[in-house]
């Protein structure tokens, strides 16, 4: 019989002492979120900018963010973990704590509603929502795999922020249409970017964007203008409708693609674009079309 209540008496102090000074979270939330990781990622990295005072980062990878949130005189860690469950649904565990009361809220949450806990759904909920009216505003339609030719061109290089692509691009447009119509170069194609380094961990990303154009020996000699030879590879391929500044969501439905199907990629998605951002429109009427590069090609 001692012995009996000794063993119940450790079982119960280990389960005590594991709740209040070894659990990470003071309160979990679940909930199934329609997009995918890719998308959630960078949905939740533009919210968390729209808060007052809020700060976020990717831990190891895509699917885990930490993002804390100062509400009063607390700062409340939000520890957000995606889950995918189809190329298009994702299962969020969020996992939150309270810096300063973590032993209070762990004392309370099991008989009471807290105000942590009501704080704790609305921010979730809020994020949730802001998620669901993203997504309406661009789709993204998968084709298949496709070769993409080689062509000439005149770029300008940039380097800047997955989130910012889109003003680099508005920027140069006038830039290069100026040198083609005032030094009489013959267009070859639509514009479009051929990313030189893409950074997942930080969001950044190197690329050019570029005017397909017919080669000539007199071609003039412009500050910030490069002239090279663009390689066409066989790459799988996405259709995205909407503004371009969020054209990067197609390139995980691409990644995403390729890691089910065990297919070796370049990560340096290239994209052509069908309407200029600068005329304004409704962006579900902007077309690109979004490559991602088979690996191992040779050129």
């Amino acid at each position: 019989m001692k012995k009996g209540i000794t063993i119940i008496i450790a079982v119960v102090s280990i389960a005590l002492l594991w709740y209040f000074l070894i659990k990470p979270q003071d309160y979990q939330i679940r909930v199934v979120a329609k997009s995918n990781t890719g998308t959630i990622n960078q949905a939740l990295k533009a919210w968390n900018n729209t808060l007052p005072e809020a700060s976020v980062r990717q831990l190891n990878n895509l699917d885990h963010l930490e993002q804390q949130i100062v509400s009063g005189d607390s700062t409340h860690i939000y520890n957000w973990n995606i889950i995918p469950i189809t190329d298009s649904t994702s299962r969020l565990v969020v996992d939150i704590k309270d810096a300063e009361y973590s032993f209070s809220n762990k004392l309370k949450v099991p008989f009471y509603d807290t105000d942590f806990e009501k704080q704790s759904r609305k921010t979730v909920t809020d994020f949730i929502e802001n998620l669901n009216a993203h997504r309406k505003e661009f789709k993204i339609t998968f084709m298949g795999e496709e070769y993409l030719p080689s062509t000439y061109c005149a770029c300008v290089e940039h380097k800047t922020t997955q989130s910012t692509k889109a003003f680099g691009m508005m920027e140069s447009y006038p830039f290069i249409n100026s040198v083609i119509a005032s030094n009489g170069i013959k267009v070859n194609g639509v514009p479009f970017i051929e990313t030189t380094d893409w950074d997942l961990q930080n969001d950044s990303i190197s690329f050019n964007f570029c005017y397909p154009i017919i080669k000539s020996d007199t071609l003039p000699i412009i500050k910030d203008l490069v002239y090279k030879e663009f390689i066409g590879k066989k790459s799988l391929k996405a259709i995205y409708n909407g503004n371009y500044m969020t054209s990067d969501r197609a390139w995980y439905t691409l990644l995403d693609y390729a890691e089910e199907k065990n297919i070796d990629i370049e990560k340096k998605p290239i994209e052509f674009f069908f309407n200029n951002p600068n005329m304004g429109g409704d962006a579900l009427r902007w077309k690109a079309e979004i490559f991602m590069p088979l690996a191992d090609q040779d050129e």
